[in-house]
């Protein structure tokens, strides 16, 4: 039961300047621990949430202990529990979401509960951003073109995520067409302060994108997690967490002139990749923070799960305070922010003398020596810098198929191939950009950036320079600001000129929402087996996630990707070729169009405007004609359309016992896949277009759906039927098993058959075998998409076996059930002799109470082999969701949570258990030497009648028997 919180005595007043109070908070100043002037600000915030729902219950005061102490108990992985203020998700990860919130309500009906009770405990806000697809390109009319696409395929979608902003209390749904949703959280949601019933407190929020890290720019602690994981936070579940270490980030000195965000934050990824900061906070900190902007800090926190840390923030400071002014949050807000930040000592004040913060470990950086530079061709973190650009292609040319190389012959290298354009002669060759994209929240929320794209197209269109007509060029903003400043500047008519057309708000062809090539291209690239480029403004750059015919992704800043529209080619030497013939006949080399620093900086002091963000976003939620359309029922169930493509009752909780089902574990599996090194989370569950030969097409159009119909595998995460045939569905899968054959399939072990994994899988189900996965590094790298895991489960996969593992993916398997195992040190399944032939045997205790986190476990094959594996199971309560068959079974103990209680791990009722009964056993021994001394034997059955009332009354409460 909980308890009156223990740090009442260190609630405070935060005083208003004029007179009144803002409201009260808890005071870190007042503990008078010294410890905490040392701790990084990131942890700062878990110590202050700790505190504040310290109930010695969900957070118990060593709890709040740990974390003063984090300097001592950091490296030794303990174990803490964390309320996030808040929850963000964007559709494609949103409406599974829902879709389990609204099955959870059918559950509890029919068990005889209150279905109300399910309902989100903290704010929810959920933008449409990931369904517009560039289907329209270079036309005035793109945008409204594809939204009507987009509301044609997604109509049942949006309707029931309508219906859930109706339905569930705490829920704001922003409509489609309003932009990406890590800028409109950073220009919009984001609080940064909370002031819930007259309580301040920091914001916090744990997002369904990876790319929540944006957030952390602003100086609010957020990160990604699994739809799953969120889905317990809604319920009010703690999230259980390592307390990470945290790598302090020294910037020193300014960028120099024409070096931008993007060039800054691919040299952060690659130096913070090389140190190693997986489960780590990254804290940015010296006097070179000053010299970045708001927008250049929210970049380089937006690629954290690029470099692969949790979060990489950035305290809030007078650039922080200037930045929530400019965006329309009021007056009095802002004021508040800082008078809270300041009294908690989380504020930084560059003037004052600064308290050296401790931290994991240092790394350092001095702005000027940052230089052009772009990412590719395959994995965020490969950076070349731009004079090495052309050297770099060709030696990924010449090397053997892998991350760096393509393996064309010499004799290939230079293969030309014509083809017609719409009546005009065009060429393709090894390296010729298709797509051109200026795109992702990455980049689009930093003015600098975006109106330095605008310069270059206005220099090229001024020396006559013109992007070649079949290239594929688009302009996603992530918000109505960006449109509003681009039209102030007069900049937009060059974009135009261009073909930088605005396609739409969303994120597009940074998930791989590209649309189709024209057919020419498509043709002349897949006949002749070019190997074309995209060059984006995106953070991703996997293969087969762009599109399925560039090979070769190249992430960019703005100004790049139209430089590089501009040659048509990535095999250039920007210093040393020219970039096309001007009008004049003569050579245009890339510094005739690269603007200065200073011009970059004029024009976003006169175009970008405090007004612009206040109109944008008062009309934010009001939506658009089509979704103000939409008719959606008033009831608070859902009725399931049994026909529906899009939105299906999933199988997660039909036939569930109220008791645990316990620790499975694993008999005699075959391996339904092998896999090498970085399998991300696009190969395992795409989000992209759905091949017409697919299981999932076969599927559709059984059920009558035109292949023009399809849509995307992200569009349908909300039918359980068509993403478990999705699973495993890329086209550039490479799995061992298949002897270097590239696609989706594998061999079924048992009969030596070929067949589509969702096949594969099917058999060995239906003939009563388990599964497991074999995999290299970074197993699960990329989105934190919870089909990744959902799908694998729903497959019968029982554990994946891997050398390591990206932490959302990780968090996302424990979630469904599946066990994660680690080789040891220096093995793989390569080392150990292991093809993927044999049948594993992976024995587990049958009770979860002998399963320790991190401990050594034992793999069997049947071919006599033996080896050690670490078992993932990171936490206690990653155990207990582990005996309950998954979380979403354990946040559904639905006797629970219609009492409105907690939901204990079994390893922490245990430990209440053990308290009262041996606090019952000394009560007993005092009543009974009381009656045996004074001789009042009576008082003996007083004390065994309320003994068995409190029994009675334990167990009601908790759940106990």
């Amino acid at each position: 039961m909980a308890s009156i919180n223990p740090f009442e005595d260190i609630i405070l007043s935060l005083p208003k300047p004029e007179g009144g109070e803002f409201g009260k908070y808890f005071s870190l100043p007042a503990l008078k621990d010294s410890r905490i002037d040392k701790l990084p600000y990131s942890i700062r915030i878990l110590l202050e949430s700790a505190i504040r729902n310290c109930d010695n219950f969900q957070v118990t005061k060593s709890d709040v202990e740990k974390i003063i102490d984090w300097q001592n108990t950091s490296p030794k992985q303990v174990e803490i529990p964390f309320k996030p203020a808040r929850v963000l998700l964007q559709d494609f990860t949103g409406v599974p979401a829902v879709v389990d919130l609204a099955c959870m309500r059918d559950a509890m009906n029919r068990l005889g509960g209150d279905s109300n009770k399910i309902n989100p405990l903290v704010p929810v806000d959920l933008v449409i951003d990931h369904s517009v697809q560039v289907d329209l390109a270079r036309s005035e009319n793109a945008v409204q073109t594809n939204m009507e696409l987009e509301f044609q395929r997604n109509n049942e979608r949006f309707a029931f995520l309508k219906w859930g902003a109706n339905a569930f209390h705490n829920m704001l749904v922003v409509p489609p067409g309003s932009g990406i949703v890590h800028q409109v959280n950073l220009e919009y949601l984001g609080r940064v302060v909370f002031n819930n019933a007259g309580i301040l407190y920091p914001d916090s929020v744990v997002g369904t994108d990876s790319h929540t890290t944006m957030i952390d720019g602003l100086g609010v602690a957020g990160w990604g997690v699994g739809g799953i994981e969120a889905e317990a936070t809604m319920l009010g579940q703690p999230m259980s967490m390592v307390l990470p270490g945290v790598v302090g980030f020294k910037l020193s000195g300014k960028l120099c002139n024409g070096v931008t965000a993007t060039d800054l934050v691919l040299t952060v990824t690659q130096m913070l990749r090389k140190h190693g900061v997986v489960g780590k906070f990254v804290e940015f900190y010296g006097e070179g923070v000053g010299e970045l902007s708001l927008a250049d800090r929210a970049t380089i926190a937006n690629m954290s799960p690029e470099y692969g840390a949790t979060m990489g923030f950035f305290p809030v400071d007078h650039v922080t305070l200037q930045y929530l002014k400019l965006t329309g949050r009021s007056h009095e807000t802002v004021t508040m922010i800082e008078a809270y930040l300041r009294a908690n000592k989380m504020f930084v004040d560059y003037n004052e003398p600064q308290v050296e913060t401790v931290y994991s470990s240092y790394l350092e950086l001095d702005l000027s020596i940052v230089e052009p530079c772009i990412s590719g061709p395959k994995r965020p973190h490969d950076r070349v810098p731009l004079k090495e650009m052309k050297a770099d292609w060709h030696s990924c040319l010449d090397s053997k198929v892998g991350f760096k190389g393509f393996a064309v012959q010499k004799e290939s290298q230079d293969k030309v191939v014509k083809f017609d354009f719409h009546g005009q002669p065009a060429e393709l060759k090894h390296g010729s950009v298709v797509i051109a994209a200026i795109t992702s929240c990455t980049n689009t929320s930093n003015p600098s950036v975006m109106l330095g794209a605008a310069l270059v197209a206005k220099k090229a269109c001024e020396l006559g320079l013109e992007v070649k007509p079949w290239i594929k060029t688009s302009l996603a903003p992530g918000s109505g600001v960006v449109t509003k400043y681009l039209l102030r500047s007069g900049l937009q008519q060059y974009l135009n000129q261009q073909g930088f057309h605005i396609v739409g708000y969303g994120c597009t062809t940074c998930i791989g929402n590209s649309g189709d090539l024209d057919e020419s291209v498509a043709t002349a690239i897949s006949e002749n087996d070019i190997v074309a480029a995209a060059v984006l403004s995106g953070n991703r750059n996997f293969e087969g996630r762009v599109h399925p015919l560039t090979r070769a992704n190249y992430l960019a800043s703005p100004p790049l990707v139209v430089a590089y529209a501009l040659a048509g080619t990535v095999d250039i030497d920007f210093e040393k070729e020219p970039i096309g013939t001007g009008k004049d006949g003569k050579s245009v080399y890339f510094k005739d169009i690269w603007p200065s620093t200073e011009e970059v900086a004029e024009v976003v002091q006169s175009s970008v405007l405090s007004d612009m963000f206040k109109s944008t976003y008062e009309a934010i939620t009001k939506g658009n004609p089509m979704w103000n359309k939409l008719s959606v029922p008033a009831s608070t169930l859902y009725s399931w359309d049994a026909n529906s493509t899009y939105i299906h009752e999933p199988p997660y909780f039909k036939n569930m016992s109220m008791s645990p089902p316990g620790p499975h574990a694993v008999k005699n599996a075959y391996c339904l896949l092998n896999f090498g090194d970085s399998i991300t989370t696009d190969h395992i569950s795409p989000a992209g277009s759905i091949h017409k030969d697919s299981p999932a097409a076969k599927y559709l159009l059984e059920r009558g759906v035109d292949r023009k119909d399809f849509n995307s595998y992200g569009s349908r995460r909300g039918n359980d039927e068509i993403m478990a045939r999705g699973t495993f569905a890329n086209i550039r899968l490479v799995n061992k098993l298949l002897n270097g054959v590239v696609g989706p399939k594998t061999i079924h072990i048992p009969t030596g058959d070929t067949l589509s994994v969702f096949d594969a899988a099917m058999r060995y189900k239906a003939d009563g075998h388990e599964t497991i996965v074999l995999a290299g590094a970074e197993y699960g790298s990329g989105s934190s998409r919870d089909w990744a895991a959902k799908g694998p489960m729903l497959l019968g996969v029982k554990a994946v076996i891997a050398k390591s593992f990206e932490r959302i993916h990780r968090s996302n398997l424990v979630g469904m059930g599946i066990i994660p195992l680690c080789f040891k040190p220096g093995d793989d399944a390569d080392s150990l002799g292991l093809t993927g032939y044999e049948r594993y045997t992976i024995d587990l205790p049958s009770n979860i109470s002998s399963i320790r986190p991190g401990q050594d476990i034992t793999v069997v094959t049947d071919n006599g082999k033996s080896f050690t594996c670490t078992l993932r199971f990171d936490t206690e309560v990653e155990l207990a969701y582990f005996n309950h068959g998954g979380i979403l079974p354990y946040v559904s103990n639905f006797n629970e949570l219609a009492k409105g209680h907690y939901i204990m791990p079994d390893t922490q009722k245990l430990h209440l258990i053990t308290q009262f009964y041996m606090s019952a056993f000394l009560c007993f021994l005092f009543f009974f030497l009381f009656g045996l001394v004074f001789k009042r034997t009576k008082i003996w059955h007083l004390f065994i009648f309320l003994f068995h009332f409190l029994i009675a009354c334990f167990e009601d409460v908790f759940g106990f028997n």
